[in-house]
């Protein structure tokens, strides 16, 4: 199935360089001049290998749709370097190798919902993640006494490793709401 660059979203999977692929960014130039031709500048992430791959086209070029299934999981558990998700309608298990799934560890807790299995042919793609989760902060250097919401940001260790900048008033033990895309914290749960 072929779809035009303009009316393509990040809900689509496209084949690129004969691999499935997802739209992660996406940035239109209009040109100055007139009769010019908008240019798209994309970011693709393969989803077998987890590359990156940017590309640039016109509006009117076409692209090469993969259908893929969507399915809700949770992730159940882990055996080693193995991890095992959980279809919430059928309870079928898909087990994963980690390093298939390293750009999703840093917000996976166990029993997690929302998450999202893209499956073309029985097989796992790639799982998407919630645009935010919840974390508990384990380590961070102390609060100060007084700062305000405003004020500087210190690093913290969340509960799986992740590290980033909370305002200077928060403490270890808190939990806060991380946005999965940009590794941020949008603050207190």
């Amino acid at each position: 199935m072929s779809i035009k660059v303009r009316d393509l979203s990040k809900t689509h999977i496209i084949l690129l360089n004969n691999a499935p692929h997802r739209l992660e960014s996406l940035h239109v130039q209009n040109p100055s001049a007139r009769g010019g031709t908008s240019l798209y500048k994309m970011r693709f992430r393969n989803l077998v290998n987890q590359n990156k791959n940017d590309v640039v086209m016109k509006g009117e070029d076409p692209l090469e749709e993969v259908a893929v299934d969507t399915i809700d999981v949770q992730f159940a558990y882990q055996n080693g370097d193995d991890y095992t998700f959980m279809d919430n309608e059928t309870y079928e298990q898909y087990e994963l190798p980690k390093n298939e799934i390293d750009h999703i560890l840093p917000y996976l807790v166990p029993d997690m919902d929302g998450i999202r299995a893209l499956i073309q042919d029985g097989l796992v793609l790639t799982l998407l993640m919630p645009d935010t989760v919840e974390l508990e902060i384990t380590e961070c250097d102390p609060s100060i006494k007084g700062a305000s919401a405003t004020a500087r940001t210190k690093p913290a260790t969340l509960s799986t490793g992740l590290i980033v900048q909370v305002p200077e008033y928060m403490a270890a033990g808190e939990i806060v709401r991380v946005d999965t895309r940009t590794d941020t914290c949008l603050g207190r749960v």
